[in-house]
């Protein structure tokens, strides 16, 4: 994809280099950090060699720590259904011995990202947009790629980032014109947070905004149950038929359901982080049940599909989320460029970053079309515009149903992805 380029050749530090399995498996794969020929721990294949994938996730006190937490489980049940079915290419895959907790703040995640850098051949998981543009450089200069636990539309700009699915921005544009042309709305209120994520989806919803002719405004707010008294403020004062959200599900559980109290009447569309299915059980839950919608990357956790199907054997015993579908959804480009690493005889940082730079499309096993994987083209081309729009349901696994299947709307479709949209 043609995104900011960092020079090719690996900065890497001599310790790195002193402590990877720098070789030749079987005569035929190039490797250096992150991969032995030793087997990965508690591997089913003694006999294959390890490759080393690193995890930073929000795993304790952050604002998504109840979705990064089925995420990051569920990309270990992927990656030991990848080992269980023989490997790739004489490797297993082990993204469990370098895990780390980021709590969503950037200089954590950078802190953190560097104690396990060395290690690693690539990121499993790397969650949070501003995180994730704390160590971008890092892996540039490194030739360090990952799948990034968000999407945001900066990534379309950068080679070292596998996102799937489409973005924020292009998210939001379709949430407001799937609210024009099903609900009328002429005014929105975008309540994000800022940085990357909150910004990206206001943006797209600004877009749209403009091009639908509608009113518009947006409110920052910060994350912090207790912090969300000004938008509140703003929504009940401007009384707009649509709010956009995008922050955090316990910031927007307080934002939708003290809305509401105070008589707020409109509808909101929440991005795809912000839905947790334990939000019918807070006290917003008529709340939500009565105003709001969600935009989301896929079909949700009960849809008819390969990949759904394997999700769920692989995860019997959970209690269904969206972070489980998330996490095994991500791993899907990782695996493809592994795969196309090994097969071209590189695999190495930089050759599986130029592995992945040549995908042209990935096999999601019918989660996502196969284009939506396409990281050769340059981002107008290679972008992927479609996202769904679900309405809660009670009585769905996760709380939601989906009301529109996957769509591109007008905005989306016309619009020229030159640049992020924040």
């Amino acid at each position: 994809m043609y995104r900011r380029k960092a020079p090719l050749v690996a900065v890497i530090a001599t310790t790195a280099l002193v402590a990877s399995a720098c070789g030749i498996r079987g005569g035929d794969v190039e490797t250096d950090v992150g991969v032995t020929e030793e087997a990965c721990p508690d591997t089913p294949n003694e006999d294959n060699g390890c490759i080393y994938l690193g995890t930073i996730s929000d795993l304790s006190e952050g604002p998504f720590a109840a979705l990064a937490q089925p995420i990051t489980q569920a990309q270990e049940a992927f990656w030991a259904r990848v080992n269980e079915e023989g490997g790739i290419g004489g490797y297993d895959i082990d993204v469990t011995s370098f895990v780390r907790d980021n709590k969503y703040n950037p200089e954590i995640h950078n802190q953190v990202y560097q104690e396990i850098r060395d290690e690693v051949l690539a990121l499993a998981q790397t969650l949070g947009s501003p995180q994730t543009a704390a160590i971008l450089p890092d892996m540039e200069n490194n030739d360090v790629i990952g799948a990034p636990a968000s999407w945001s539309s900066e990534w379309l700009f950068e080679d070292v980032i596998l996102q799937s699915g489409t973005n924020y921005c292009m998210e939001m544009m379709n949430a407001v014109d799937y609210m024009v042309d099903e609900q009328g709305v002429e005014s929105v209120v975008a309540v994000h947070y800022a940085g990357d994520y909150g910004e990206d989806g206001a943006g797209g919803a600004e877009v749209a905004a403009e091009e639908r002719g509608l009113d518009f405004q947006a409110v920052e707010t910060p994350p912090g149950t207790d912090n969300q008294s000004d938008a509140i403020n703003a929504i009940v004062s401007e009384e707009p038929d649509l709010v956009t959200l995008t922050a955090g599900p316990s910031d927007v559980a307080t934002i939708v359901g003290q809305a509401a109290a105070r008589g707020y009447e409109g509808r909101f569309v929440g991005s795809g982080p912000t839905w947790n299915p334990e939000l019918l059980n807070s006290p917003a839950g008529d709340a939500f049940k009565n105003m709001f919608l969600h935009a989301g990357p896929w079909q949700p956790w009960d849809a008819d599909t390969e990949a759904h199907q394997a999700m769920r054997d692989a995860l019997p015993d959970v209690e269904p989320n969206e972070g489980y579908l998330a996490g095994w959804a991500w791993s899907y480009p990782m695996k493809a460029a592994i795969e196309r690493a090994v097969d071209e005889g590189e695999l190495t940082r930089e050759g599986l970053r130029e592995a992945a730079g040549s995908l042209e499309s990935v096999d999601y096993e019918g989660l996502l079309p196969e284009e939506a994987g396409n990281y050769a083209a340059d981002p107008n081309e290679g972008v992927f515009r479609q996202s769904l729009i679900s309405r809660v349901d009670e009585d769905a696994p996760t709380g939601v149903t989906v009301e529109q299947e996957l769509f591109t709307g007008p905005t989306a479709e016309g619009h020229t992805m030159d640049e992020p949209c924040f």
